[in-house]
């Protein structure tokens, strides 16, 4: 349960540790984490290496915190051509934008990467140091790292339908956000792949993109009689067929085949499949997960366990990289804001 919040509490917990980000440090050299060498002991452990794991490590290294990242090195829009609606960078390759924030990230000497895929968590009563407890993380090639908090940053698993051709056009031109693609497939023959509640709020909202637009139930419609009127109302097919595969080249959707042999032409198709934390180590800690599935935080991305944080698609419906960023900036902020309250 959270409790409520007053705006001088928000002042006490988010306005100094904004104003720590906005202070200049100059930048040092990066040393790759090295076992022989380095502490196993860190203020903090970012699990997960994408735009908000990186986003909070960038903050919580210009605080002089030590950090270390772990990642697994499987972002999951790894597929997806060009990333929009991120200033800046629109239009820039995912991958181009991740290896240019990394090389800034590291750049800072308060910041070690370490590849590998952490596995479990557990709580400490004390450090190896014999300071105050926090977590150790072991990574599945049975490495143990320490921290006195932990930032989940690991995002989500989609799980794809059993329909051939989904999965090698997921992020292509099979997508979820028409904020991040819907400008670059505007006007174009359209399909929404989804059903009942999912299927009529795409219809609405994607109608202000292409009026060429056709849901596909892939069975009998569960759309009330309301919202199928409405869909109709706005000239939009609702179609029941079963469908057998997508026919696509390299990604790039051409036709949905039905079961019955029959197809139909289209260059786009919006589908929000089914996802799971990427993840389990938060579930092992006892952190609350909301209805839909994602991490249970507060307004300073905080957990339902203390001192642990988490940001980016993995707390959010909203999976975009500018919002990735926004919330692992503050959470790197609210962790080190954390730790000054605790040592001043």
């Amino acid at each position: 349960m959270y409790t409520k919040i007053t705006r001088r509490e928000i002042m006490q917990q988010g306005g100094l540790a904004l104003a720590v980000l906005a202070q200049p440090f100059s930048l040092t050299s990066f040393i790759n984490f090295n076992h022989m060498t380095d502490n196993k002991e860190f203020d903090a452990i970012i699990i997960g290496g994408s735009y908000a794991g990186l986003s909070a490590a960038m903050a919580l290294g210009r605080a002089m915190r030590n950090v270390l990242i772990l990642d697994s090195g499987l972002p999951c829009n790894r597929q997806t051509p060009h990333s929009h609606n991120f200033i800046t960078q629109d239009g820039e390759k995912p991958s181009a934008i991740a290896e240019k924030a990394k090389a800034q990230v590291l750049s800072y000497s308060t910041v070690k990467f370490h590849e590998g895929l952490a596995v479990s968590g557990r709580k400490t009563d004390k450090l190896k140091d014999g300071k105050v407890g926090g977590f150790a993380i072991t990574t599945q090639a049975g490495e143990e790292f320490e921290a006195k908090k932990l930032v989940f940053a690991t995002g989500v698993k989609d799980i794809m339908p059993s329909i051939p051709g989904f999965s090698e056009c997921w992020g292509i031109t099979v997508i979820h956000c028409p904020y991040c693609h819907g400008y670059e497939v505007r006007n174009v023959a359209t399909g929404i792949v989804a059903n009942g509640d999912f299927a009529f709020h795409y219809a609405q909202l994607i109608h202000n993109w292409t009026k060429a637009l056709t849901v596909f139930t892939n069975g009998k419609s569960t759309l009330t009689q309301e919202q199928a009127d409405k869909i109709a109302k706005n000239n939009i097919a609702v179609v029941e067929k079963e469908i057998a595969y997508l026919n696509h080249e390299k990604g790039n959707v051409r036709q949905i085949v039905f079961k019955d042999k029959s197809t139909f032409d289209l260059k786009a198709i919006y589908s929000r499949p089914e996802f799971e934390q990427h993840c389990k180590i938060p579930e092992m800690l006892g952190c609350e997960f909301t209805e839909q599935g994602h991490l249970k935080v507060d307004m300073f991305q905080k957990t339902s366990v203390p001192d642990v944080f988490a940001c980016g698609d993995n707390t959010s419906p909203m999976r975009s990289v500018a919002n990735a960023v926004a919330t692992g900036s503050l959470v790197g902020a609210m962790v080190n804001n954390g730790m000054v309250e605790a040592e001043f």
